[in-house]
Formats: structure tokens, sequence, C-alpha cells
């Protein structure tokens, strides 16, 4: 193409007026070697854009609602020459601007299709059709963003409608001419004027009937004739020696010669032309296509913050602040369009492509912030993870994502409250974060209890069918024909049948397929619920008459402590999820062999269920910085950690310098383990940084203060200065920052600041805290102040994670389960040794047998000591550690022994928060949550 023709089409530039003596371009010939000559400049472009990718298969749709086949065949023509794949949707003739639309609607959202074109009857074009076209892929500019862009001059950011290339690419030194427009209005109208006027033409325009227009091709240099000229329009009026442009729709039939009629006209249909400039578009929008999957810098405006003194509560915080929109929060830190799921203005899933995308883009620093041995009133490590988000990015304009566990109603309605943050450092909006979020939790109780229900059907439907009952229910025959499904194949490979006609399998087969044996005295998939009952720890199960007497005993557990909420944690894909979901082990057979979950054959069920669960939720903080809600299993009955794929997501979106902080449940000695030995492993990812979190409060109690107790005001020691109360208690301060460096990671503490806290008390804990081996100690001051409050702690964490970085496990998989727990025990727990109860050391030889002994081990123990006893506080000593029973989420790929007595249902207790929750409803705001 040639240079100045390029210009005119791709780039803003206004010509200064053309040296005299230089012609217009004429003759078919000419549009047909320029047709060439886009032709082949596209060819080479699109191959060079092959070459750096070599998995790219640009494809354009062509939405055609005519009968006429030519240009439908010369489309593909051109597109076949420049290397383009092109499909065509070919709607009846007579079609309605709403179907059209909708087919629009439909290519729109297909990732597969990077360009969308038209050809349409005339009267189609409508600003509805034209407008329902996405920008970005609007082959023929014919959108009103696209239009927009043009008239502006941002002619880099917009195409030019082909047909209006077309024109100017035959059209040369305009400069001084005059140009009339006749018969073509709406988007190329416009356009085309708009491009002329560029060039220096003087232009008109008027349809056909236009009482003038008999005047006006009289004194015109050029015509541009955009549709078929009336036939009581004699050829005579226009002046000898006019140059003839065609540009009608009906671009390829050229039934009207004006220049034959008129011998003195010389005039060039655009025809293929344009055909070739709309393919020379579409490798334009293929190349634009690839600079968006491209990493995106962020074009992040946070949230301004006034806060109050005295701070007011949670709530009423968060409903002061008003969030972004969270398409408007995904496209500044970008996300493509195509890559959220929008639910209502403030959440909005994210797929999983994205890491496809971004595969190459080098990951930013990983931040894990863990706590010391906590009250139960917990020591804000949420609050923590959120001000220094805030901090890094509102504050210091460095990139940030904080990722969150989702929290369970449980503890919501129960005694301790939301997980949101809190105070000044929280996500929002609180009540959407606390509640039912994008429905995982509901998703994860749908799933695991169908499994329990299978369980229990199949055991009943054994123990009443004979084999060949059993057999033609589990295959039967559906329109004459019998057929084995997906996974009843799969399991008769595993059986070592390698047949696929039911017809052939022998009685020894049959029966070997039929029965699972589950012995219910090993049964240990229990259902759940996300709500604190009591009631249901113990439950018996199959006393309806229905049953048949199969009854047995069972319980309930809260929905967070379901395997498959481990798993969804851990998990790397939707094909890791599903093999995950189809190796959990629900029981024994009578022969002491697994079953699984693949066994009973509700693996693809349970996928199905969960394929929109396995998305991270976005959402903002109160400073409007990104955050990402996944997963939420307990720390003491499972990991406690956040979910992998949130991480990895995130990691990918700040940016090689920027940070994501994620938070590991209770203190370090449970969560940070199990994110360690657990998380890292199934992840492959290594942290940068611990932040341990410590309160004033929580070193008092370790250091011989009062009790405290949830609800209940707190005594004067925790109120009041009290220095050796600190410095006793620091001890278990001490003993988290070495559980820390047994890892190798630098640490920092964040003393997080109450109001009650004299100043004395904080110097201590940063100088003791620095004295014991910590990178800094910073006192943080965010719950009242927001991410300014969490400044110093963001410059330190920034630091620490420029610092050697010596990553390693506590322990190789390897080991025997028992000695893998003695480490646990011994080297982060600080026990004598263990003790395992033959209840346990028959799970752990069975375990072993099964093949199940190189899986990492996740300790089921209390929170509140770093011993198996809640009432030792700071660190103990000389303990034996009793493993009371040992069990196995082989889906999730962990051991998980318990010590002493674990509950996985809490109850409520005698006033539980839900007292305090209501809903206005005339606004239909939630009071009382927290």
């Amino acid at each position: 193409m040639r240079t100045a023709a390029l210009r005119r089409c791709l780039a803003p530039v206004l010509p200064a007026a053309p040296p005299p003596g230089r012609a217009l371009c004429g003759g078919g010939a000419g549009a047909a070697a320029a047709a060439r000559r886009i032709t082949e400049n596209a060819k080479k472009s699109l191959a060079s854009l092959k070459r750096e990718n070599p998995r790219l298969e640009p494809t354009l749709a062509i939405i055609q609602a005519h009968n006429d086949r030519s240009i439908q065949e010369t489309n593909k023509k051109f597109a076949k020459e420049v290397g383009l794949r092109v499909i065509h949707i070919c709607l009846p003739e007579g079609s309605g601007k709403d179907e059209i639309v909708n087919e629009i609607l439909r290519l729109n959202e297909d990732p597969n299709v990077q360009g969308l074109a038209l050809d349409l009857p005339e009267s189609l074009y409508s600003s509805k059709v034209l407008n329902a076209v996405k920008p970005e892929k609007d082959v023929d500019g014919l959108c009103d963003v696209n239009l927009g862009r043009l008239v502006r001059g941002d002619v880099l950011d917009c195409l030019v409608p082909p047909t209006v290339c077309a024109v100017m690419e035959l059209l040369e030194d305009l400069g001084g001419k005059t140009v009339l427009v006749v018969g073509a209005g709406g988007a190329v109208g416009a356009a085309l004027q708009c491009m002329l006027q560029r060039e220096g033409a003087a232009t008109l325009s008027c349809q056909w009937r236009a009482p003038q227009l008999q005047s006006k091709l009289h004194h015109t240099d050029v015509v541009v004739v955009g549709s078929t000229k009336p036939g009581d329009v004699p050829v005579s009026w226009i002046k000898p020696g006019t140059i003839i442009i065609s540009c009608s729709r009906d671009l390829l039939s050229e039934k009207h010669n004006y220049g034959q009629q008129n011998n003195h006209a010389t005039e060039n249909a655009v025809g293929s032309l344009a055909i070739a400039m709309r393919m020379q578009n579409m490798v334009k929008t293929t190349e634009r296509w690839i600079q968006s999957q491209q990493y995106r810098k962020w074009d992040l405006r946070c949230l301004k913050l006034q806060p109050l003194s005295p701070v007011p509560s949670d709530i009423e915080i968060s409903r002061a602040q008003s969030p972004k929109a969270v398409d408007v929060l995904a496209k500044e830190i970008g996300l493509l369009t195509d890559e959220i799921e929008i639910y209502g203005q403030t959440k909005a899933k994210v797929r999983l492509s994205l890491l496809e995308r971004l595969k190459d883009q080098p990951d930013g620093k990983y931040v894990l912030v863990a706590g010391i041995t906590p009250t139960p009133l917990g020591e804000g490590k949420s609050t923590v993870t959120i001000g220094l988000v805030q901090a890094l990015t509102a504050h210091l304009n460095i990139n940030s994502f904080a990722c969150l566990r989702q929290p369970s109603q449980g503890p919501t309605f129960g005694v301790k409250g939301g997980a949101a943050g809190g105070g000044y450092a929280q996500v929002i909006p609180m009540e959407e974060f606390n509640l039912h979020l994008t429905g995982d939790i509901h998703a994860i109780t749908a799933a695991n209890n169908l499994l329990a229900a299978a369980i229990d059907a199949r055991i009943l439907h054994e123990n009443t069918q004979s084999d060949k009952a059993l057999y033609n229910r589990l295959v039967p025959v559906v329109n004459g024909v019998r057929g084995f499904s997906a996974i009843q194949l799969a399991r008769l490979r595993r059986l070592g049948i390698n047949k696929t006609d039911p017809g052939t399998l022998t009685e020894e087969e049959i029966s070997k397929f039929v029965r699972l044996d589950i012995d219910p005295s090993t049964i240990t998939w229990q259902r759940v619920v996300d709500t604190n009952d009591r009631f249901l720890r113990k439950i018996t199960v199959g006393q309806a008459n229905t049953e048949k007497g199969f009854v047995r005993q069972a319980q309930f557990d809260i929905a967070v402590a379901s395997e498959i909420m481990a798993i969804l944690a851990l998990t790397t894909s939707l094909q890791d999820m599903k093999e995950r979901l189809g190796k959990m082990v629900v029981a024994n057979d009578k022969k002491g062999e697994p079953v699984t979950a693949e066994d009973l054959g509700v693996t693809g069920a349970l996928a199905v269920l969960m394929k929109d669960a396995i998305k991270p939720t976005l959402m903002q903080t109160l400073e409007g910085t990104p955050v990402f809600v996944h997963a939420g299993p307990f720390a003491n009955i499972a990991h406690g950690n956040s979910s992998v794929l949130a991480d990895k997501i995130a990691l990918k979106l700040v940016g090689e310098k920027g940070f994501v902080v994620t938070e590991a449940g209770f203190g370090a000695d449970i969560g940070m383990e199990k994110f360690f030995n657990i998380k890292c492993r199934a992840s492959g990812l290594v942290p940068s940084v611990v932040v341990l979190v410590a309160t004033v409060r929580a070193l008092k109690m370790h250091g011989g203060g009062p009790n405290v107790t949830a609800g209940a005001p707190l005594k004067k020691e925790y109120t009041e200065e009290n220095l050796q109360l600190v410095a006793d208690g620091c001890c278990n301060l001490q003993k988290q920052i070495q559980i820390t460096q047994l890892f190798g990671v630098p640490v920092v503490v964040a003393l997080n600041v109450f109001k009650t806290d004299s100043p004395a008390e904080v110097d201590l804990v940063c100088k003791i805290a620095k004295q014991s081996g910590a990178f800094d100690a910073v006192p943080c001051n965010h719950w009242s102040a927001g991410g300014r409050g969490a400044v110093k702690l963001a410059q330190a964490v920034e630091k620490a994670a420029n610092q050697k970085n010596s990553f390693k496990y506590l322990y190789s998989l390897e080991l025997p389960i028992v000695e893998k727990i003695r480490i646990v025990a011994q080297k982060v727990y600080g026990a004598q040794d263990i003790e395992l109860s033959p209840t346990a050391q028959s799970q752990v030889d069975c375990y072993t047998r099964q093949g199940f002994g190189n899986l990492p081990i996740c300790m089921a123990k209390t929170h509140l000591s770093l011993s198996h006893q809640p009432e030792r506080k700071g660190v103990p000593t000389g303990f034996i550690l009793p493993i009371s029973d040992v069990r196995a989420s082989i889906g999730a790929g962990f051991i998980y022994p318990l010590v002493g007595t674990m509950s996985t249902m809490p109850g409520l207790p005698t006033r539980p928060c839900f007292y305090d929750i209501d809903l206005d409803p005339v606004t239909e705001q939630v009071k009382g949550l927290f």
C-alpha cells in the first residue's frame, strides 16, 4: 500500500497542500493492483504475528443476511490469501434486527473470534445493530466508539471503515479539490467526509433526490457514490473529467458503470479493494488483540479515607465508603472484560483463563501474614493484611493484592463475628463479604452432601438387590441400547476389566463391578452445614421404614471442614480439581481397601457443582485496592489458607515488582506451618516474607495475665500498662519467630496497636522482636488510620522481600507418617515426644499399606496453645503430644492427625452474635455485623 494512503487510513495526519500538477488516480486496473498490494502486505504482517505467536489462529466472523454468495466467496478468497480463518453466519433473508443483534452478542462473547463484520441489506444498518458489535471486534469500524475516535483524530485507536479506506486508496492529492458524496449516509458517510476533509478536500454531501444535485454534480471534481443511482438521474449531469468512485453496499456487482455512460468521466468501483481493506483491518484487530492479552500496567484510582475519632463500627465505616464498580476495578488492574463474571455491583468471579494469558508474566513478591498464639478474640491478622495492601498501593504506589479466606457463617452468627478486617482496614461491602458472597460455601455444601447421600444409598441398594438387579439398574437399556457411562468405563479399567460392551461381562466381573462392599463402620465422610449446631455432632441416619433397618450413627461437620473446601483451596485447575474430587476416600470396603468418590460414580457431578466455586471472587478494600476472596478452610481442623489459584492469579496481576499478601489462620505454629508444608508444596510457590502479627493484649495473656473470654470485659491487666507481663509474654513471640526461621524466610513483626497500649509497651515488644531475629518490628495503626497507619510496615516488608531467601520444607515426604508427626510436634510445638493411641497407630498402618504414606501432615490441634492443652499459654515444654486418631484427606492430599479431642462442629454460645444482627425493611440495610 502506498505510504500516503497508509497514513490516511491509519494515522491522524493533516498533510500540507499537495504540490501542483499531481493527478487523481483512476482506472479499474488501479483498484485491482491496490487490492493485490493490500492483500500481500496484510499476509506478510499476519505471518510475522504468527511467527511470534505460533498458536495464533485469528478468526473473522461475518454475519450475512442476504442470498448473494458472491460477497461471501470473495471474503473467503481474500481471507485465505491473507491466512485468516473466516466463519460465515448466514441468516435467512428477511431476518430482523433483533435476530442479528442476538447473533452479534453471541459472537462478542466468543473468545475464539477476534473480529466481527456485517454484510447486511441497507435497511438493517441501524445504530442498534452497529453498536451491538464490541468496538475491539468491530473490523468494519462502524460502531459509534470507533467513529467517535476517528472524528476526534484518534485514528491509531480506531479502525477506519474498509470502504472508506478503499476510497482513500484510490484518491490522491485532494488538496483544493471538491468532493461530492452522494447517497452515502450513516457511519460510512460520516467517516468518509472526515477522511476527505483531513486530506484537504472540500466536501459536499447530498442524497440522490436532493434538489441541488444537478448543480453540485456540475461543480464537483470527484463524486463518491454511496448507493445505486436512480434511473431518472441522468449521467449527463456529471461534469466531464470528473472522477467517480462507486462504493455502494453492492460492492461486487458493479451494475452501474457511470464512466462508460459518460466518456469524459473516470470511474472506479471499490468492490474487491474494500474486501482487501477489511482483511487488513482484521490483521490490525488481531495485532491489537495480541497486545490486549499482554500484561497491562495498573491504572488504579484509590479511594480517599477520612478516618474519624472515635472509630465508628465496622459496618458504619464500610457503609460510609462508596466502592468502585467491580468492572471498573477489574479494568484498572488489567483484567479483560471476558475474564470476569459480575455478581451485583461490587463482586466478580475471575476466570482461570487469565493464568494462560499471563503465563509468561513474572510473579510478584509473595507475603504471608501469620500470628502469635492468639486470644479467643483474635489478634487482627486480617486487619493487618488489609492495612498492609492499602499502605502498599494507596500510599506507596506499589501494586498489591490481598488474598483472604471466605468466612464461614458459623462464626459470623456465633461468637467471633465476620472476617473482613476491621476499622479502617477492611474489605467492602463487609456485609456481602461476611454472608453468602458468591455462593462458594453453598456449592461445597451441596457437593459434600450429594456424596454423603450417594454412600448411604449405595449401601442400601447393594444390601437389598442381587448382582443381576444391580447391574440392570446401574447399566440400564436406553432406547434399546445398553452402554457404560464414561465414569463406569474408568471403574472397569481400574478393576482390570478391559471391556466396553455390557453384554460381554462374566458373572464374576459383573459382581466385581456392581459391589463396592462398603464397610459402614469405616465411613469417614460426613454431611455438612454452614451453621454452628452442637446437636448435629452425633446423629442417627436411616431411621425411616423406607431404609429397611439400615441404621448407623453419623455426624454433621461445619461446611468449611469438608475435604472439598480443602481441595478448593489447594487445586491448581479444573482438571486438577476433578482428579482430586475423584480421589477422595470416603470409607473402606470389607477387605480394607479404600472406596473413593470415583468408585461411587459421582466425580463428574461434584465437579459440575464446583465449576463456579473454583473461580476467585474479586472485591476491594476501603481504599479501593483489589482483594481476592476464595476458599475458607479452618486452620485448626484443616490447613487454614486461602486458595492457591487466587494467589497465582494475583501474583501475575501485580507484576514483578508488586506484592501479594495472603493470610494463614491462627498462630504461626498452625496456619503458617501448614502454609509452608502443604500449600507451598501444592502450588510450587516460594514466599518472600512472613509478617508475624502480635498484640500487647495477647502477649500479656502469655505472660501470665488472666483469662481472656469472648464477650466478657477485659481485666485491668490488659487495659493498664504492665511491662513485666509484656516482657514475660514475649516468649511466645520469640518462639513463633523461631518457627518462621525453621523455613528460612525473613520475618517482620507487625504489632497491632490498641488504644490501651502504652508507648513503653509498644517499644518493648519491638525491641525484643528485633533481638529475637526479626528483620524488623513495626507498630501499626491501620485499624484507626487506614493504610496510612501501616506505611512503615509496608516499607519494612518491601525491604525484607529483597533479603536472601533460603526457603525449605520442614520434612521430607518420604519419611514415615509417624516420623513426620514427630518432627512437627517437636520442632514446631516444642513437645518432648508424641504418643499415638491404638486407633491412631492402626490408621497409620492402614494408610501406609494403602499407599498414602508419602503425603504431608495437617495437624488438627487447638489454636489457643502451642501444646494440646488450651489453658497452657506462653511456651509450654516437656509435654507429650497425644495423637488420638489419624485420618486422611486423600483428594486434598494430606494426612491429618487429631491431637486430643477436636470438634469439627462448633456450637452456639449463650448469647450468639445473631442477637445483634437485623435488617432494615425499608432501606434493606444489614445491621449488627462486625
